[in-house]
């Protein structure tokens, strides 16, 4: 290929096409790509001197980063030694952010806080154990003792054994409550689950503990607005409706009222214990749920502080909710999602 103008360039690159006419001519027509070609060279250089810089970048971005994820599991691996060492206060490191190690940590922490909880309860159960055994225990003891240097007679001799049984059975009940209490938290009633019917239950205790509410004048009710079946044990369910029940009756005072109620709420039932008695209060709403814990306001009042731990126990068990509501006039609620209920 000629040139027609002045400019010199070393093989110059043409791409052409060529169509044949009607008349039998044909004609082509061409255009430079050098340009192309130019375009080309420079965006390869240009390409190359950007790699390289950013390739370096790529190695300082990735040994930062890996530095920092091992000063963090370098962190994380002290803190777990010192909580392996006894210091339960211990928490790894986390911020707010939406990343995997802030949530495995957010995760982690949570366990310890329940794991901590659990064992600073079970640190003063022993205690609470010998403490609440070594009373009806000595009662049992010197009424024995009693009996057998002052009795005078059968019937004072009788007395002082019936006082002794007394506190066995005070003893012997506390044992029975904390056996159920271990069999309840170690679910190894899960596989007896079936249909229960709560309408029935809530009317079954209420026939239980009519003649103890009339006794002590007190009206018991109750109300059912729909019947349900949830899954569950019912023999568990039974008896932590019962304590409820139990519970209310004990501390309404005399011409007071205790209500039963099977409620619907928005994805959940609701089964409720109200009373007109003292209620809780805001101080007291963990506490309560505490072994052994007995107020000050009820030291008088029968019991040996199990009651609502059991109830606890059986509706952690169930996968259900346990709600005590604060203020004057008692109102506990066993709360079923929908997941575990089957309204009919």
């Amino acid at each position: 290929m000629v040139r027609t103008d002045d400019k010199e360039s070393e093989d110059p690159m043409v791409r052409a096409v060529a169509r044949r006419l009607d008349q039998g001519h044909v004609i082509v027509i061409g255009r430079n790509v050098d340009e192309t070609r130019e375009i080309s060279r420079v965006v390869g250089g240009a390409l190359g001197l950007g790699l390289l810089p950013a390739f370096c970048f790529w190695l300082l971005a990735g040994a930062w980063l890996s530095v920092r994820a091992q000063r963090r599991v370098e962190e994380v691996n002290l803190r777990v030694q010192r909580i392996i060492a006894g210091d339960l206060r211990e928490r790894l490191p986390h911020r707010n952010i939406d990343e995997p190690f802030s949530r495995l940590a957010a995760i982690v922490n949570g366990m310890l806080d329940e794991l901590e909880t659990t064992i600073h309860a079970l640190a003063g159960v022993g205690n609470d154990i010998a403490h609440d055994l070594r009373t009806p225990l000595t009662r049992a003891r010197l009424a024995l003792e009693r009996g057998r240097t002052n009795a005078t007679s059968l019937e004072q001799l009788q007395q002082a054994a019936d006082k002794a049984i007394a506190g066995i059975d005070q003893s012997l009940s506390i044992v029975t409550a904390l056996l159920r209490l271990a069999e309840i938290e170690n679910s190894r009633r899960s596989s007896a689950f079936g249909n229960v019917e709560l309408g029935e239950i809530l009317r079954e205790v209420c026939d239980m503990y009519e003649p103890i509410a009339e006794d002590k004048q007190v009206e018991l009710s109750v109300g059912t607005s729909a019947t349900l079946d949830v899954r569950g044990d019912r023999d568990l369910l039974l008896e932590a409706v019962a304590n409820l029940v139990d519970n209310a009756i004990k501390f309404t005072p005399r011409s007071g009222s205790v209500k039963l109620e099977l409620l619907r709420g928005e994805g959940e039932t609701i089964l409720r214990v109200s009373d007109t008695g003292p209620g809780i209060s805001d101080q007291e709403q963990e506490a309560v749920l505490r072994r052994f814990y007995r107020s000050d306001k009820i030291r008088n009042t029968p019991g040996v502080g199990l009651g609502l731990n059991l109830v606890s126990a059986i509706v952690k068990l169930h996968g259900f909710r346990l709600i005590i509501h604060s203020g004057p006039g008692g109102r506990v609620e066993i709360v079923c999602p929908d997941e575990h209920v089957n309204p009919t």
